[in-house]
């Protein structure tokens, strides 16, 4: 009887276990919408000048540099690769964008094999703005520099010259599978301030919010840290990673560069984000992209090609690229 008794007690533990498994972790993982979150790389190698297959805006340019001429260096945050490079394909002479070995890599993810005396670089926001510091790169696409690059620049005595050249929307996306299309900013802003923790609470199904943040110094994280007044969590619930994910980024990048068919951008404040809504300016969330360079740039083809930028032609390209020209 003792026996019957402790095998009894063990299968009695051990459906309990199941249960609070079940309950705890894999009902909430079976119906998670998970995926959110896996940002794919962007391919470098679909915005490569001169290249046939590229997907690249040929407008064409009156303002067109020589091989004589004292080229700038180009580089940017990831979100505006295909600008700065439909730039030299308008603008520069063929030959000027080279690589280590001789061709591009495919597994050139942050532009390893850019060759040094390439017209083109891709380093990304964070390495590819201190380069800009340093002096390797004379002209770098970004959304607006944080406030901590900015301390950076001026600890290495380095005044800037920030110009805008186009516009862009902030996104917030979800997994597709979310029934959630719709937050006012509002609730974004609660979600990401750890008061709203649970989709439930803005119209959709009983599973908490997993808040995704972004690389700090990178240029959809320091846009969100404007958003939120610097007033956002620091630290999710341990829990979280169970929930159903929201995530922010801008419009091009997660639309049309990394093109994941598992997420979907939100509407915010009853207005979906695409280019006639940034252009008319209903989407609320709104922003500017810039180019910067130093102020002490000895290279006076920057500044024309900066001017070149806020032209008709260069309004254009920019537009032509997928993105939204300034006012």
């Amino acid at each position: 009887m003792k026996k019957v008794l402790i095998l009894i007690a063990t299968a009695l533990i051990f459906v309990a276990a199941n249960a609070f498994l079940y309950l705890t972790i894999t009902r909430r993982l079976a119906n998670n919408f998970s995926g959110t979150g896996q940002m794919k790389m962007i391919d470098v190698g679909r915005y490569l000048p001169f290249e046939s297959g590229s997907d690249l805006a040929r407008t064409g340019s009156s303002f067109r540099f020589s091989a004589d001429d004292d080229l700038p260096v180009l580089d940017g945050a990831a979100a505006l690769v295909p600008v700065y490079a439909s730039v030299i394909e308008n603008c520069y002479p063929r030959g000027t964008v080279t690589y280590e070995g001789g061709a591009f890599s495919d597994d050139n993810k942050y532009g390893e094999n850019f060759a040094e005396d390439s017209v083109m670089q891709y380093q990304n926001t964070i390495r590819g703005f201190n380069a800009l510091l340093d002096g390797s790169v004379d002209l770098f696409f970004t959304a607006h520099p944080s406030k901590e690059q900015m301390q950076d620049a001026k600890d290495r005595g380095v005044e800037l010259e920030i110009v805008p050249v186009g516009q862009e929307a902030f996104v917030f996306f979800v997994n597709r599978k979310n029934p959630v299309d719709n937050l006012s900013i509002d609730q974004v802003r609660s979600i990401y301030r750890g008061e709203i923790n649970n989709w439930k609470e803005v119209g959709g199904p009983d599973i908490r919010i997993n808040q995704l943040t972004r690389v700090k110094g990178s240029g959809s994280q320091t846009m969100m840290e404007h958003f939120m007044d610097n007033d956002m969590l620091t630290k999710r619930h341990p829990l979280s990673i169970f929930g159903a994910s929201i995530g922010y980024s801008f419009r091009f990048y997660l639309a049309a560069m990394v093109a994941n068919d598992n997420v979907k951008m939100l509407s915010i404040n009853g207005v979906y984000p695409n280019a006639d809504n940034i252009r008319n300016g209903s989407y609320p969330i709104r922003t500017k992209f810039y180019v910067v360079y130093r102020k002490d740039e000895a290279n006076a083809n920057v500044k024309k090609l900066v001017d070149w930028l806020l032209t008709q032609e260069g309004q254009t390209m920019i537009e032509a690229c997928g993105y939204v020209g300034l006012e």
